[in-house]
């Protein structure tokens, strides 16, 4: 079961109240496994949540060990997978992405400012990724902080890029939609193209369709749209053009790893899962130019002349 914030528990998952007594839970369990079982007409996804939601729940002790917050008695509790993430020590030597900017800080900051806005005023939060706080927040504010650990989910992945790649993460932008943070994700630049990337968790699936982005979970969003925007204003500040236009997802939000659409006036665009991301830019995206390396230097000092982080 993904560990984000809009992901839903295992009670949402089989339907009932977490005080749910053992009786009704079996019944739940029961229902679901038959709606969501595939040869029932079901959906091989939510059949796979059921099971993993029995796993967690479908015992006393399992049970006990995930209400106390464990997700299933994992020694590593929630909050510390939402929290930010204290500095590691490198033991890889291999060069990694030039990189710039802080990836999630925005998202970051905009939650924390949410969260004690909902939580009310005079009101000391302790801790405002405490798992129970976060759960019984507000969707549009969970959202932000699943936006901010995929921000920097995707900054791990493209770190791996190697010397060849300059990242840029949270580029200030003023094409921003209506509620939408005035920045662009992230912005890379290698020999395979430039590519601008946005980091998604709308806490469900999602599709390309004629160039846009479609599910249940977008409640009328227009993801594509709003990625070609941003990367048009900071390309023409630039004098530079995308070449590729990403969506970045979880894993089990997309159907296949790397799903290519058409193309926005000449520039790519393609949903590809999280850990196909890495390899995806590398090899780059059919119908996406690649750039040489003169080509790349140049591309380079125009954007450090006019990129600014949000």
């Amino acid at each position: 079961m993904p560990d984000s914030p809009l992901s839903d528990s295992p009670y949402e998952v089989l339907g009932v109240p977490s005080d749910a007594d053992a009786a009704a839970l079996r019944l739940a369990y029961r229902r679901a496994l038959r709606t969501a079982h595939p040869d029932t007409g079901g959906d091989t996804a939510r059949f796979h949540a059921v099971q993993r939601a029995w796993e967690l729940i479908g015992t006393p002790e399992a049970r006990a060990a995930f209400d106390r917050g464990s997700r299933g008695g994992a020694p590593t509790p929630t909050r510390e997978a939402w929290a930010p993430a204290a500095p590691k020590v490198r033991r890889d030597s291999r060069p990694l992405a030039r990189s710039y900017g802080h990836p999630g800080g925005l998202s970051r900051e905009r939650y924390l400012g949410l969260i004690r806005e909902w939580a009310g005023r005079g009101v000391q939060l302790e801790d405002p990724y405490d798992p129970a706080l976060v759960r019984g927040a507000p969707r549009d504010i969970r959202h932000v902080l699943a936006d901010a650990l995929a921000e920097e989910a995707t900054a791990r992945s493209l770190a791996t890029l190697g010397i060849a790649y300059t990242v840029w993460h949270d580029v200030a932008t003023d094409a921003a939609g209506p509620g939408q943070p005035p920045k662009l994700d992230h912005l890379v630049l290698g020999p395979t193209g430039l590519f601008a990337i946005q980091s998604e968790d709308w806490g469900g699936r999602v599709t390309l369709r004629r160039n846009e982005l479609v599910g249940e979970a977008l409640d009328g969003e227009r993801p594509i749209r709003a990625l070609a925007a941003r990367a048009k204003a900071i390309g023409r500040a630039a004098r530079v053009k995308p070449t590729a236009l990403i969506v970045v997802v979880p894993d089990d939000h997309a159907e296949e790893p790397l799903e290519v659409g058409g193309s926005i006036r000449g520039t790519v665009v393609a949903l590809v899962q999280r850990s196909r991301l890495a390899s995806a830019v590398r090899e780059g995206l059919p119908g996406s130019a690649h750039l040489g390396g003169t080509e790349v230097m140049e591309v380079r000092s125009r954007l450090q002349a006019v990129v600014r982080f949000a």
